[in-house]
C-alpha cells in the first residue's frame, strides 16, 4: 500500500551519521486519526512520526524514512540513547483502551515488512514506546497484539522456559537488560514495562512467568 503523503514540518537530520536500526510503535491516545494527524503536523507541538495508520487502515507518511522524526523523546534501548536518530516511528490510531482493528494490524504488518527489509532491521528491533521509555510511556499499550507480530517474525519472540520456583527481581533485571530494557528505572517500573510488552494481563507481585518470557529461545541465542 502506498501511503498518503502528508508532510510534517517537525523533523530534522539524523545525528552522528546514524541510520534506522529500530522501529518504535506508538498509540496516538486521541479520538481520531484526523485529530492525531493535525497534532503530528503542527509546528507548535513539535512532535511527529514517520507514519500514522488509521483504525480503518488508512496509511499516512509525514516524514521521510531517512530523516529524524520527533516521536520517541527521552529514553534508552540496549544501552543507546537518542532513539529518534536510531529509529522509525509508527503511530497507531488508538486511544489505548480498546483493541486494534484487524485492518489496521494488517497494514502495520505490511509496513513493518517493508521497513525491516529496506533498513535491515531484525525482529528484535521492533519495540514499543513503553520499552524504551518505561515509567514515562505506556504505548502501544495493553491491548496491542504483540504475539500476532511475533508469529509473523515481526517482533522478538517470547521465551518459554520451565517454571522457576523462586523468581527474583535480580533475575528479571538481568534478563530484561539482555533483552534491551536498559533505561534506569526502579523494580516496579521495570516489571510494569516487561508486562506491557509480554504479559499485559498480569498484575501483582513478580511471578515465574515474568522471568520465563524473557528467557531467549534456543534459536535466539
Amino acid at each position: 500500500m502506498k501511503p498518503i503523503w502528508h508532510p510534517s514540518p517537525n523533523f530534522g537530520a539524523r545525528r552522528d551519521g546514524l541510520r534506522p536500526s529500530l522501529i518504535v510503535l506508538h498509540y496516538t491516545a486521541m479520538n481520531s486519526a484526523d485529530e492525531a494527524l493535525k497534532r503530528l503536523c503542527d509546528p507548535e507541538h513539535e512532535v511527529s512520526a514517520h507514519y500514522l495508520i488509521g483504525a480503518d487502515g488508512t496509511l499516512w507518511q509525514m516524514v521521510q524514512e531517512q530523516d529524524r522524526a520527533w516521536h520517541a523523546g527521552a529514553g534508552e534501548w540496549c544501552g543507546q540513547s537518542d532513539i529518534n536518530s536510531r529509529s522509525i516511528g509508527i503511530e497507531l490510531d488508538n486511544r489505548g483502551d480498546h483493541p486494534f482493528s484487524n485492518r489496521q494490524m494488517a497494514v502495520l504488518e505490511n509496513l513493518l515488512t517493508g521497513i525491516m527489509a529496506r533498513w535491515s532491521i531484525p525482529a528484535a528491533g521492533v519495540i514499543g514506546h513503553s520499552d524504551m521509555a518505561p515509567s514515562r510511556k505506556s504505548d502501544p499499550g495493553p491491548r496491542f497484539d504483540w504475539q500476532r507480530l511475533e508469529r509473523l517474525g515481526l517482533a522478538a519472540t517470547r521465551g518459554a522456559e520451565p517454571e522457576i520456583d523462586t523468581p527474583t527481581m535480580d533475575q528479571l533485571r538481568m534478563l530484561a537488560r539482555q533483552s534491551g530494557f536498559t533505561a534506569p528505572i526502579d523494580d516496579v517500573d521495570l516489571l510494569t514495562a516487561v508486562r506491557l510488552r509480554y504479559r499485559p494481563w498480569a498484575s501483582g507481585p513478580l511471578e515465574s512467568a515474568d522471568i520465563q518470557v524473557l528467557c531467549p529461545l534456543p534459536s535466539q541465542t
